[in-house]
């Protein structure tokens, strides 16, 4: 199959699901994604992109002043968006679009979110890249996602469901989309992992351009300030600090973290 007709097919299905995502994904907030939502949209400023955007979940988590844009591949997915954007009295700028290819040009936003949707992007790797492309030097990449499990059992069945949901709906469940963000040089400012790793989400920050000091001598390894509005360090840090407190967090602590740069193996 020809990667058109596999997006058209994929097309076809999120949006023949569109009307029943909404019922399908609160069950997961609400047992699963543990406020990953809260979580990831606090921490948005500025000129924001939403890829995937979906039928706009994350709408109503976003703080006041940000400028939004979203795209998403599904016609009837960013109709129900657009319902929601106005019911919010939200200016939200909803486009179609391939998170493989965005249209937009380079250093773009501020900050880039994308939740819960990497796992069903066909090239993940080529989707963070799109991203990293259209933030700005300093800028915040916002990343949620069911990835691949801490413990071998669970990874276990995470294969075996693959074996259905990737033909079926081109979802993938043991994707790490952290590690693509790390392999372009970001900065990971705040990462977590929740429900036996299954859920990851983190904050990771765009470099700057180095400056050259002198062409023997290579380039400078002195980072530039965040653009203006966009969290800084020490900002995500207290964020964290204070999601720790709640009961959710608290209880989920007890469960294995897994170091970014380790293995889960």
């Amino acid at each position: 199959m020809t990667q058109e007709r596999r997006q058209q097919r994929l097309r076809r299905y999120w949006d023949k699901h569109a009307d029943s995502y909404d019922r399908q994904m609160g069950f997961f907030d609400r047992h699963l994604f543990a406020g990953s939502r809260d979580w990831v949209c606090s921490l948005a400023a500025g000129q924001v992109l939403e890829v995937a955007v979906g039928t706009g979940l994350n709408l109503a988590h976003y703080p006041a002043g940000v400028r939004l844009t979203g795209i998403d591949h599904s016609p009837e997915m960013l109709r129900i968006a657009s319902d929601r954007a106005g019911q919010l009295g939200l200016a939200a700028d909803l486009r179609q679009g391939d998170a493989q290819a965005l249209e937009f040009g380079d250093a773009s936003f501020d900050t880039v979110v994308c939740t819960f949707s990497l796992c069903a992007i066909p090239d993940d790797r080529a989707a963070v890249a799109e991203m990293a492309r259209v933030l700005r030097p300093g800028g915040l990449l916002l990343l949620a996602d069911h990835v691949e499990a801490v413990p071998w059992p669970a990874r276990a069945a995470q294969a075996l469901i693959e074996l259905i949901s990737v033909p079926v709906q081109g979802e993938y469940l043991r994707r790490r989309p952290a590690r693509h963000a790390q392999a372009l040089g970001f900065t990971i400012e705040a990462h977590d992992r929740l429900k036996l790793g299954i859920v990851e989400r983190l904050a990771a920050r765009k470099p700057q351009p180095a400056r050259a000091r002198d062409d023997r001598r290579g380039p400078a390894l002195a980072c530039q300030p965040a653009p203006a509005g966009v969290p800084h360090r020490a900002t995500i840090a207290a964020i964290m600090s204070a999601a720790s407190t709640s009961p959710a967090a608290i209880m989920d602590a007890r469960r294995p973290r897994e170091v970014l740069r380790g293995s889960s193996r």
